[in-house]
């Protein structure tokens, strides 16, 4: 699975990062939501392909997003 925040949409409300907190964090710098670290995709705080076990939560956290700025397709 690929996942993609358009970043520029976001905002800001904290939807994601509590559904599936392994998988997305809100960035300090612009309170916006980035991918955490170790599932980026050559370092693009948008875009991250995330171990097969955050699946889920990251399908529940994109049907919650209120603005829906999380896209998901099969990597």
């Amino acid at each position: 699975m690929k996942v993609v925040i358009d970043r520029g949409s976001c905002v800001s409300c904290g939807t994601c990062w509590e559904t599936c907190p392994d998988l997305f964090e809100q960035d300090p710098d612009d309170s916006f939501s980035r991918i955490r670290e170790p599932y980026r995709s050559d370092g693009d705080i948008a875009t991250g392909i995330p171990h097969a076990s955050l699946d889920t939560c990251a399908q529940e956290a994109a049907d919650l997003c209120p603005v829906q700025v999380i896209g998901i397709t099969p990597s």
